[in-house]
C-alpha cells in the first residue's frame, strides 16, 4: 500500500476548503491545507462579508434621511471613507485569524505558499520548491472577476477585488454588469455619495432572478438616481481631462467619469494549477468537471465551491465539504444537494428568492397560480418615502404545492432563509393560508395573500 506525506492535502483556503480540511483533521486525518494569499477566501476577504459591511455603512445616508419623518433632528453629517476601509480590515483580520486558529485547534497544518498539481497525488509548495504527497487532494481555490482584456483601456479599470479598498472614494463611477455584484455595488456606491451610472448587455439587470424582482428594483434604483442604461456596453476607455476616464459606450455615446468598476462574472482559478499533469479535466470555462461526489476525472482528486462553476455561493461550497467528509471518511456517500437554494441580492431594497421564478415555473407545469402583492410598507409611511415592496409566490395548481417564493424589499433575506426552509421541507400554499400572521410585518403579506392574482396556463398569464 503506497505511502503518503498527508491523508488530504487542500489546495485553496477559503469557505469549502478550510471546512474541508477542519472536519478532516479533527477527525484525526493527517491534513495540511495551503493558501497563497489570506485564509477566508473571497466571501471573508473580499467578498460577501467586506461587501455586506459596505451595505450597512450605505445605509445610514437614507437613515439619517428618514429620521426627520419619525422626529428626529439630524445635525451635520459626514463620512469618512479611510475609516470604513480601515474597520473592515479590522473585521476581515479578526475572522482570519478565527479561521486559522479553527484550523490549527483541529491539528491541520497550514502552509501559506501556492500550490500546484505536478502529478498523481502529487503537490508542489511554490514558497520552497517542496514537493509532497498526499492520499486525497481537495481543491478548493475558487474563482476572481473575470477580465476584460479585450476591453481598450482595460488596464484603467477596477474589479470588485480592488474596490474595498480605494485610497478615496471617487465622486462617480461606471459599472459595467447586470449581476449581483454590479447592482450591489451601484447601491453601496450610490449610498455613499458617488454619483453612479450601471451599464449592462441585457435588456433588463438581474437575468436569472424573477422579472417582477428585476423590473421592481430597476425602479427603485432610477428613483434615487442611479442610471441604468440596459443594453449597451463599454467599448473603449482612455484617460480624460484631470483625474477623469473618458469612457466610449457602444449607444451612448461618451461618459466621463473618475472610475470605471468591471462586474462582468467571475472565472474559476484553474489557470497554472497543473491540472493536466494530474489527469483533472476542465469544462470549456475552465471549471474542474466533477461527478455527484465531488470527485475530479483524477482518482484521488476532488474540486468545491467556485472553482467547480456549479452553483457560486458561499454556503454551497460549505455543504459540498461537509459532503466531502461524510463520503469519504464516515463510509456515508452524500451528494450534495443543489436544488432550492434560497439566496438574497443585498441591493437597496433587498431581494431574497428561493425557487422557481415566473417564467421557469410556467415552463414546468400546466397551471400555475401566482399569488403577488406590491405595497409600501409601514417604515416608508413617516418617512414620505415611495419605496414599494413586492412579495410573490408560485404554486403549482395540480398539487398546492408553493414551488417559488420572491420578495424585494426591506430584510428580504432574512425572509428568504426562512422561506428556504419551508420550500425545502414541500410546504404548500394551504400551509401559507392557515398560518397566523404576525402583525404589523411586512412578512405578514406572505400569508394573508388568499386569492391569485393571475394564473399561467401552459406558460401564458391569463
Amino acid at each position: 500500500m503506497p505511502s503518503y506525506d498527508y491523508d488530504l492535502f487542500v489546495i485553496g483556503g477559503g469557505s469549502g476548503g478550510v471546512r474541508s480540511a477542519r472536519l478532516a483533521a479533527s477527525l484525526g486525518k493527517k491534513v495540511a491545507i495551503a493558501e497563497e494569499f489570506r485564509f477566508g477566501g473571497t466571501c471573508v476577504i473580499r467578498g460577501c462579508v467586506p461587501k455586506k459591511l459596505y451595505v450597512y455603512a450605505s445605509q445610514f445616508s437614507k437613515d439619517f434621511e428618514d429620521a426627520a419623518g419619525f422626529g428626529w433632528s439630524v445635525g451635520e453629517i459626514g463620512f469618512d471613507w479611510t475609516k470604513l476601509v480601515a474597520a473592515k480590515e479590522a473585521e476581515i483580520t479578526r475572522l482570519e485569524g478565527l479561521y486559522q486558529k479553527g484550523l490549527t485547534n483541529a491539528g491541520a497544518e497550514l502552509i501559506a505558499s501556492r500550490a500546484e498539481l505536478v502529478g498523481p497525488n502529487t503537490i508542489k509548495l511554490l514558497s520552497d520548491g517542496r514537493t509532497v504527497t498526499a492520499e486525497r487532494i481537495v481543491i478548493a481555490v475558487g474563482g476572481h472577476p473575470t477580465p476584460h482584456g479585450d476591453l481598450p483601456g482595460h488596464e484603467l479599470c477596477i474589479t470588485s477585488n480592488e474596490v474595498f479598498d480605494l485610497p478615496a472614494l471617487p465622486k462617480s463611477v461606471l459599472i459595467e454588469g447586470g449581476g449581483y455584484i454590479a447592482v450591489e455595488f451601484a447601491n453601496i456606491l450610490q449610498g455613499l455619495g458617488v454619483a453612479v451610472t450601471l451599464i449592462y448587455r441585457g435588456r433588463e439587470i438581474l437575468s436569472r432572478f424573477d422579472q417582477d424582482m428585476r423590473q421592481g428594483l430597476h425602479r427603485e434604483m432610477e428613483a434615487k438616481g442611479i442610471r441604468i442604461l440596459c443594453g449597451d456596453v463599454i467599448t473603449a476607455v482612455a484617460r480624460g481631462a484631470g483625474d477623469l476616464l473618458k469612457v466610449e459606450t457602444r449607444n451612448n455615446g461618451t461618459l466621463q467619469v473618475e472610475q470605471v468598476l468591471e462586474a462582468i462574472g467571475r472565472v474559476p482559478n484553474t489557470k497554472g494549477l497543473g491540472l493536466e499533469a494530474a489527469g483533472v479535466k476542465v469544462d470549456e470555462k475552465g471549471a474542474i468537471i466533477v461527478d455527484a461526489f465531488s470527485r475530479t476525472s483524477a482518482p484521488g482528486v476532488y474540486a468545491l465551491g467556485d472553482v467547480t462553476n456549479r452553483v457560486q455561493l458561499t454556503p454551497v461550497a460549505i455543504h459540498e465539504a461537509m459532503c466531502f467528509i461524510e463520503t469519504e471518511y464516515k463510509n456515508n456517500p452524500t451528494s450534495p444537494d443543489h436544488d432550492l437554494i434560497a439566496t438574497a441580492v443585498f441591493s437597496q431594497p433587498e431581494i431574497g428568492t428561493v425557487g422557481l421564478t415566473e417564467e421557469e415555473a410556467g415552463q414546468c407545469f400546466e397551471d400555475v397560480e401566482v399569488y403577488r402583492a406590491e405595497f409600501r410598507p409601514m417604515r416608508a409611511t413617516l418617512s414620505g418615502r415611495t419605496e414599494k415592496m413586492i412579495m410573490k409566490l408560485l404554486v403549482n395548481a395540480a398539487d398546492n404545492k408553493v414551488v417559488g417564493a420572491h420578495v424585494l424589499g426591506h430584510a428580504a433575506g432574512e425572509m428568504a432563509q426562512l422561506l428556504g426552509i419551508s420550500l425545502k421541507a414541500g410546504v404548500t400554499k394551504a400551509d401559507f393560508d392557515r398560518t397566523m400572521a404576525v402583525h404589523p410585518t411586512a412578512a405578514e403579506e406572505l400569508v394573508t395573500m388568499y386569492s391569485p392574482s393571475y394564473r399561467l396556463k401552459n406558460g401564458a398569464r391569463v
